[in-house]
């Protein structure tokens, strides 16, 4: 197993290249764009299918269906505290599909192709990503041994289920190792777009005002690619990484927000459409009409719901080592929130950015 060291730095390496993809042409970056998500789908559909099917061993539809695993090594041995807990994953998977708003300038009759992106996106993972969690658990016949920290995937389930598929059938596990291939580049893809999306989301703050240094980040280069803010947003995913050689306790602690801060960020224009700005908001093209309400207070109170259960302990005893940091996170990051609101509003009293400071990029 690589040490932590050499963990810091492939995922370093990783981000220069992807800094690297987000510094070309806009349309160089559409064409990788197709490419990942033409990577993702075809894959997806691959693995759904040659896992089951490669496996010489199946697991009951009772095993897949009502199975708990409350005879774990965390000591939670509630059937309904397990389920709760294990739908930080689904939240987690439908994510990141706000990247279509970020990318809202760069794209044609973005007013609609932006919210189509977004329905899309979670369409999509809804239904494809249901059918490859049902292909990979029909593969477990095992469950212990696939969690188990000194099997050949030192503990990773998905790994080990690839793995174990083909070895059983072949007496080698290599199919599962290539397998895994088709994971790693859809990841790889995911982290360039995670690059762009950032990137464009510290363009817009940068434009307005909003971040310290303003003029720099917010600059673009003659490919009208905001070269600043990729790199920016890649150096700033390298420092944090870096907090783990000192101490994966604050490391965990920094993402633990992860899931549960991307959906608070997700359903405060929701909460501020539903009371604010319920009589005063103007619809665009897009719209869900009468029931926009309705959904809106669904998708707040649903958020909420999960802002709870994902801050619950996940493992007991609770210790220092184990605690879940999740709402001290979460307040410190309110903190933060709190204090660029009111640097903002400094900066806002002051005036607007100049308009020869704002240069959109368009595809």
């Amino acid at each position: 197993m690589a040490s932590k060291y050499e963990v810091i730095g492939i995922h370093g390496g990783l981000l220069f290249i992807h800094a690297v993809l987000n510094s070309l042409p806009i349309g160089w970056l559409a064409h990788l764009g197709m490419l990942s998500a033409v990577w993702n789908i075809v894959g997806v559909f691959f693995l759904m299918i040659i896992i089951p099917v490669v496996s010489p061993r199946k697991a009951t539809s009772e095993f897949v269906f009502q199975h708990f695993n409350t005879e774990n090594t965390h000591n939670i041995h509630s059937s309904p505290y397990v389920f709760f807990i294990g739908l930080l994953m689904s939240q987690y998977t439908i994510s990141g599909y706000d990247a279509s708003a970020h990318m809202s300038e760069e794209t044609k009759a973005s007013d609609k192709n932006g919210p189509y992106g977004i329905v899309s996106a979670v369409s999509i993972s809804l239904v494809v990503g249901w059918g490859y969690l049902l292909g990979i658990t029909y593969a477990v016949t095992d469950l212990n041994h696939v969690l188990d920290p000194s099997n050949d995937a030192a503990g990773y389930a998905v790994a080990q289920v690839f793995y174990d598929a083909f070895k059983n059938r072949y007496g080698s596990g290599t199919g599962g190792i290539a397998c895994l291939g088709v994971v790693a580049v859809a990841i790889f893809f995911c982290g360039m777009s995670s690059i762009t999306s950032n990137s464009r989301m510290a363009y817009a703050f940068s434009r307005d005002g909003a971040m310290p240094f303003s003029n720099f980040w917010h600059s673009v280069n003659g490919w009208e690619v905001p070269i600043n803010a990729v790199w920016l947003s890649a150096g700033i995913a390298f420092i944090m990484a870096l907090t783990s050689l000192g101490s994966q306790v604050a490391f965990q602690a920094m993402v633990s927000i992860a899931t549960i801060g991307l959906y608070i960020a997700y359903a405060l224009p929701s909460l501020f459409r539903v009371t604010l700005a319920r009589k005063t908001f103007k619809s665009g093209p897009f719209h869900l009409g009468p029931y926009g309400v309705i959904i809106g207070w669904v998708a707040v109170l649903w958020v909420a719901t999960i802002c709870v259960l994902f801050s619950l302990p996940i493992e007991y005893p609770v210790t220092a080592a184990n605690l879940n940091y999740t709402p001290v996170a979460v307040g410190g990051v309110f903190l933060l929130v709190i204090l660029g609101w009111l640097f903002s509003a400094r900066l806002w009293f002051r005036g607007p950015v100049s308009n020869t400071e704002v240069k959109p990029f368009t595809l």
